[in-house]
């Protein structure tokens, strides 16, 4: 709203009113405005969930080596997240802009989805929440939406990286293709090309291919809501983890939002110019605001947990900005704990599965998802069970394992952004 009122103003010649047009500046006061209202909002809204007693059941109570009581912390606090992300960009955003138009459909879809997952738990005391089935649906049709968008939408199209070389000095030069075209390529690391075309892959088809192509990337689209999201889900199980490690996340997809919305910038790193993605980074400085501003009450020992509303929401986010800028297969090395924490739980049951058919008690791991691993004692591993992987032998506070995720998650974004050089 201020973006267009400013504008309006702007034609009249009011001092300062053209500042609004640039994206550094919205950007920069949606993340200072993200974190003034989660800092804000968050402290009411954990008041008022306490008077309602909106809390949940103490979490991982047998798992737990430092008998931290975790009894009557209110949870749903993804709301918070959502609100301060929301709030900013209603008001400083460009709501015209298809990119920003389905990143707001994606974080009240994911977090409409989460709440009645927390509304079950909850209110309904069931411990299971919403079936799992029901939350693939959700997750496969927001994928499946968003894909069909960028398919449809004339507004979603790039503008194509092309390496020419100068004959004289054998140097290459990095030009972008005059008009913008729908595409479906897609930036790939560690290879010199650097882009792929999803109708390559299906060449098999013929003169179909280019249809077989997007009918992969809405599948591809579905598959990567759906992963990524569930990967967040179950990396929210210690104070402060989810939030942190995403909030890295969203600085290095800031990086490329902002990167592949400026053409001089695209062709240095020699990647496609995205017209129109820079509105993603206004959303996802406030998304970055919201998540920093909830730490404020979620930091060990956490005031407020923000339950499958804020996980489920934040990995939607995610996956959806690194689709719209065609970053999506980076995804398995920026989000690489998120990965890791979904293979841990699916190696866990695949191993489980396969003992219980024989007769016999097996895990790989202490505890699935692994971050609760490394604060499983002895004492609580079963008797009589097998154990592949029996460490590690000491036991680590959960605040310090919340840290060493944050680090290695920096690791892994700047490793994704060094890609765009290494090839």
């Amino acid at each position: 709203m201020l973006y267009y009122l400013f504008r309006f103003l702007d034609q009249f010649g009011i001092t300062g009113s053209h500042i609004w047009s640039y994206i550094s500046f919205r950007a920069l006061l949606a993340l200072m405005l993200s974190l003034l209202i989660s800092a804000w909002f968050g402290e009411k809204f954990i008041k008022y969930l306490r008077r309602k007693q909106i809390t949940e059941t103490q979490r991982d109570a047998s798992i737990d080596p430092f008998g931290t009581k975790k009894v009557g912390v209110p949870s749903m606090g993804g709301i918070i997240i959502i609100v301060a992300t929301l709030v900013p960009i209603l008001l400083l955003g460009r709501m015209r802009n298809i990119y920003l138009i389905l990143m707001i459909i994606t974080t009240v879809w994911l977090g409409f989805l989460g709440g009645l997952d927390d509304y079950i738990k909850i209110f309904k005391h069931d411990k299971e929440g919403l079936q799992g089935k029901f939350k693939i649906v959700g997750q496969v049709g927001l994928g499946l939406i968003v894909g069909i968008v960028l398919y449809l939408s004339p507004d979603a199209v790039i503008r194509e990286n092309v390496a020419i070389e100068k004959q004289q000095t054998q140097e290459l030069v990095v030009k972008h293709r005059s008009e913008a075209t729908k595409s479906l390529k897609t930036t790939i690391p560690f290879v010199k090309g650097h882009n792929l075309d999803y109708s390559n892959i299906m060449s098999v088809f013929g003169k179909y291919k280019e249809a077989a192509g997007w009918i992969l990337f809405v599948v591809m689209t579905i598959v990567v809501v759906t992963a990524v999201s569930n990967g967040a889900n179950l990396n929210d199980g210690m104070d402060g983890m989810c939030a942190g490690t995403s909030a890295i996340i969203g600085v290095a997809l800031g990086i490329f939002a902002y990167v592949s919305s400026h053409i001089e910038y695209a062709a240095y790193l020699n990647i496609m110019y995205i017209p129109g993605s820079q509105e993603l980074v206004v959303f996802i400085c406030a998304f970055v605001g919201a998540l920093i501003g909830f730490l404020w009450y979620n930091a060990y020992p956490a005031q407020i947990f923000m339950g499958d509303t804020g996980s489920l929401t934040i990995g939607g986010i995610i996956a959806v900005c690194a689709i719209i800028i065609h970053k999506e297969l980076m995804l398995p090395i920026l989000c690489g704990i998120f990965f890791v924490e979904s293979l841990s739980v699916m190696l866990q049951v695949w191993y489980y599965k396969l003992g219980k058919r024989r007769g016999v008690k097996q895990r790989i791991f202490r505890r699935a998802p692994i971050h609760d691993t490394f604060r499983t004692q002895d004492s609580q591993l079963l008797p009589d069970c097998k154990y592949l992987i029996k460490g590690p032998k000491n036991v680590v506070h959960e605040s310090k394992i919340t840290i060493r995720f944050w680090i290695v998650t920096i690791i892994l974004a700047a490793m994704t952004i060094i890609t765009l050089k290494i090839r």
